[in-house]
C-alpha cells in the first residue's frame, strides 16, 4: 500500500468510524503530511508503506527537530510528539488491517520537561472579577464569562460554542461536548449562575449563542452564528481584565481552567473527581496539578505526624 493512500484511509477512519473532530483530522493531516513529504523526498511520490522503517522515522524526527516555522520558531518537543502519536495511531490502524508495516510499539516518544501550570489565587480571581464594570450589557457578558470559566473549568472553545439552550440555570448543571466528542457534566456555582442570568435578562435578542459580540452586521438568518463570540475574542477579553486588575502574569481562559482545578484540589477534592470535571481522558494529564498543592502537605505533616508533637 502506498503511504499517501494509507494516510488518506486512516484520516477517513478517524473521522467516520472514530468520530474525531474536524480539528483533530486537520492536525493529524498536517502531522502525517510532513511524514509523506519526507518520505517522498527519499523515494518519490509513490512510496510504499513498507519503506517506513526505524531509520526513516529517525531521519524524519531529526528533520522535525530542525524545521523553522514561518515566525522563526522551532517545533516544540511536545508538538514533535504529537507527530509521533499520529504515526503510531496510523501504524496500529494498518496492523489491524493486515498491512505489513513498522510496529507502533517500536516508536518511542521524546522525553519532555514537565510543563509549568500558571494559575490564579483566589484573591487574584477576585480582583479579576471586581474590575469588570457591570453597568453595561458587554460588562455583564464579560462578568458572566469569567465567572463561568472559573466555575466550570471549561475550555475556551467549549464555552464559545455554548448556546442558550445548552445551559440549565435552574439546576446548576449542563452537559458539554469536549475533546474527542466526549460528553461530560459541568456544574455552575451560585455566583456564576447569577452572573449568566443577569446577562441574559439584559439581552433583547433571540440569537442562539450564549455569548455574543456587539459589533458589525447582525443577522437572524443563521440563528445568530454571525454574532457568536469567538475563542480569540474571549482570550483578548480575559487578558484585558487581568491587566486592569494589575496581574503581572500572563492570563488566558486556560489559566482560569488551571485555577479551577487547583482550587478544587487545594480544598480537598480527589484527583479522579477533578479528572472527570476537566474532561481529561487520562489521569496523568490531571496529575500535573498535584505539585501545586504540595505546600499543603507540609502543613499536614507538621500538624498530624507524631514526630512533630511536643513531648
Amino acid at each position: 500500500m502506498e503511504l499517501g493512500e494509507a494516510i488518506s484511509n486512516y484520516l477517513d477512519y478517524l473521522e467516520v468510524e472514530k468520530g474525531r473532530s474536524l480539528k483533530t483530522i486537520e492536525n493529524y493531516s498536517s502531522y502525517l503530511g510532513r511524514l509523506w513529504d519526507y518520505m517522498a523526498d527519499q523515494y518519490g511520490e509513490e512510496v510504499e508503506v513498507s519503506k517506513l522503517d526505524l531509520d526513516r522515522v529517525t531521519g524524519w524526527r531529526q528533520k522535525l527537530n530542525r524545521i523553522a516555522l514561518d515566525d522563526g520558531r522551532k517545533i516544540s518537543r511536545t508538538t514533535q510528539n504529537y507527530h509521533l502519536i499520529a504515526l503510531r495511531g496510523m501504524l496500529k490502524y494498518l496492523a489491524r488491517r493486515g498491512v505489513k508495516t513498522l510496529g507502533a510499539d517500536q516508536i518511542e516518544l521524546a522525553k519532555v520537561q514537565r510543563r509549568q501550570v500558571a494559575f490564579l489565587s483566589i484573591d487574584e480571581v477576585g480582583n479579576l472579577i471586581a474590575g469588570i464594570d457591570q453597568h453595561t450589557e458587554i460588562g455583564k457578558r464579560d462578568f458572566a464569562i469569567i465567572n463561568l470559566l472559573f466555575s466550570t473549568g471549561l475550555r475556551v472553545s467549549e464555552l464559545a460554542g455554548l448556546n442558550r439552550s445548552d445551559i440549565n440555570l435552574d439546576n446548576g448543571e449542563f452537559v458539554v461536548r469536549g475533546k474527542g466528542q466526549k460528553d461530560r457534566i459541568v456544574y455552575i456555582s451560585d455566583q456564576a449562575t447569577r452572573a449568566v442570568s443577569d446577562y441574559l435578562e439584559d439581552r433583547d435578542d433571540y440569537f442562539q449563542p450564549l455569548f455574543r459580540h456587539y459589533s458589525g452586521v447582525q443577522s437572524e438568518q443563521d440563528n445568530g452564528e454571525s454574532v457568536r463570540l469567538s475563542p480569540r475574542s474571549i482570550q483578548r477579553m480575559v487578558s484585558k481584565y487581568a491587566k486592569l486588575a494589575g496581574i503581572l502574569k500572563k492570563v488566558s481562559p486556560h489559566t482560569l481552567r488551571h485555577s479551577f482545578a487547583t482550587d478544587l484540589l487545594s480544598n480537598g477534592a480527589d484527583l479522579r473527581s477533578v479528572q472527570s470535571l476537566l474532561g481529561h481522558a487520562n489521569i496523568a494529564t490531571t496529575q500535573v496539578y498535584t505539585h501545586l498543592t504540595d505546600p499543603q502537605l507540609k502543613d499536614t505533616h507538621r500538624k498530624y505526624h507524631s514526630g512533630n508533637q511536643a513531648p
